[in-house]
């Protein structure tokens, strides 16, 4: 893709990053990281980003502000639930600001955290951490539809150690040493 073309539904694009809240305080970045990729229109980012970086080109930089609703939305009453210290391991002992895995029926795992401990019980919130909170991304497009390192790899151009024999041993009719065997990979061979 031209660096003149903008990002649209459809296209993989690698970002990097940095997540602010309201008062500043940087809760995601991809500094020292790799950038983050996924398919805009696909559902893999909040509904914010990905309306944010859509008609940005290669190398565009944006400052990104995503209302709660279109980041991890409101804070859901019903995600506060109460249950039984009895259910929780003994160890390590509870503390608020915990965070713990649940499973829900269908086996899904369920991050929580503990906001209150009573005498019998713990109160636990079910919601994002991020749920009922303004936030603003700077952002910046370094690839479109760039392709990946593995799929350079499946595009016919391996190394000859990646070759499906092994060893790199065929010939060059495609046979490989292993009776039964034909080579895939495309490959010159020879012995």
């Amino acid at each position: 893709m031209a660096p003149t073309t903008p990002v649209k539904n459809g296209d993989k694009i690698k970002v990097h990053y940095t997540g602010k809240l309201n008062d500043g305080t940087v809760f995601d970045s991809s500094e020292g990281r790799n950038p983050l990729s996924f398919t805009v229109g696909k559902g893999q980012v909040i509904p914010g980003f990905e309306k944010g970086v859509t008609d940005l080109k290669l190398n565009e930089s944006k400052t990104i502000a995503i209302p709660a609703a279109e980041a991890y939305g409101p804070t859901r009453k019903e995600l506060v639930v109460e249950l039984p210290r009895t259910q929780l391991p003994a160890k390590p002992e509870p503390k608020v600001g915990m965070g713990l895995m649940l499973r829900d029926p269908q086996g899904r795992n369920l991050p929580a955290r503990i906001t209150e401990l009573k005498t019998d019980k713990v109160v636990l919130d079910l919601n994002h951490p991020l749920a009922g909170k303004d936030l603003t991304f700077e952002v910046k497009v370094i690839g479109i539809n760039e392709p990946d390192d593995e799929e350079e790899k499946d595009n016919g151009e391996k190394d000859e150690e990646d070759c499906c024999c092994g060893d790199g041993e065929c010939s060059g009719d495609g046979d490989c040493e292993e009776e039964g065997h034909e080579c895939q990979c495309g490959h010159d061979h020879q012995k």
